[in-house]
């Protein structure tokens, strides 16, 4: 399989890291990036074909677009038509599959995906969305390319990306906001500011990693923590009476919601 990658950002070098520490072959690998400064580090980071032009890197099994979403619409239209058999996999925020494939002429192949930022480290999730024109053969490249990252959940319609955004997408934002208000917490009770950081950071692993192995239902988990009249059962009670449910459903839906937007926008070109 070659890979053609447009933009050579940070998901882009993610996603080559991944698959070059799985031992896809650097040559197989080109990357259009118009900033000379990044196409210099890419080359020597990853020994890949670097490219200023997009149209460069089209001879591949797989095109991955990895331009800022903006960008797309004049980007797409101004390509040389592709092969049918190329499938285009676009990791570009809020742009929809359909806009993807009108841009290109009417290319059928297209996925869109949806990583998250803890892909930086191969630890991330990925939405993935295919047009139904897309080949059984194609679906699984498109997983291998996204699975050099971390994990992939397929959905089969696309206004689920929505969904998708608003979850994985926008959730380790709201991680982030829970571990910096439980590390504050923390330091106001009385601990360095050191212990506080690591003691919470380690809490979050934990409680992932057990979720993960375990496989039980959280509210299970959570039950196997919970003493009736201890500490547990104090502080998740104050949560609760906190509203905690209610507002990370609340920005669930406001993620959602704005990412059904800007497809809407991004799409009108």
């Amino acid at each position: 399989m070659k890979l053609g990658f447009i933009g050579g950002g940070n998901m882009a070098a993610a996603l080559i890291g991944g698959l070059s520490r799985k031992g896809f072959a650097a040559d197989a690998i080109r990357v259009a990036e118009t900033n000379a400064e990044r196409r210099a580090w890419l080359a020597s980071e990853f020994g890949v074909r670097v490219e200023e032009s997009a149209a460069e890197t089209l001879a591949a099994d797989v095109v991955v677009l990895a331009v800022k979403p903006q960008q797309l619409s004049a980007l797409l239209r101004g390509l040389p038509p592709l092969e049918p058999g190329q499938l285009v996999l676009s990791i570009a925020a809020g742009v929809r599959a359909l806009d993807i494939s009108r841009w290109l002429g009417g290319h059928a192949a297209v996925a869109r995906a949806m990583p998250n930022t803890p892909a930086l480290v191969g630890a991330g999730i990925t939405g993935l969305y295919a047009l139904p024109t897309v080949s059984e053969t194609q679906k699984v490249q498109a997983r291998q390319v996204l699975e050099a990252v971390g994990e992939v959940a397929w959905v089969d319609d696309e206004s689920l990306i929505d969904a998708v955004t608003a979850i994985s997408g926008s959730g380790p934002a709201y991680v982030f906001l829970f571990i910096e208000a439980l590390e504050q917490a923390a330091i106001d009770l009385g601990l360095p500011a050191a212990t506080a950081r690591q003691l919470t950071l380690h809490t979050f692993l934990g409680a992932a990693a057990l979720a993960i192995k375990d496989r039980a239902p959280p509210a299970e988990l959570r039950a196997r923590v919970t003493s009736k009249g201890g500490t547990t059962e104090r502080g998740l009670l104050a949560l609760e009476e906190g509203g905690v449910r209610y507002a990370i459903g609340m920005a669930a839906r406001a993620a959602a919601e704005r990412a059904r937007e800007m497809g809407e926008i991004l799409g009108k070109d």
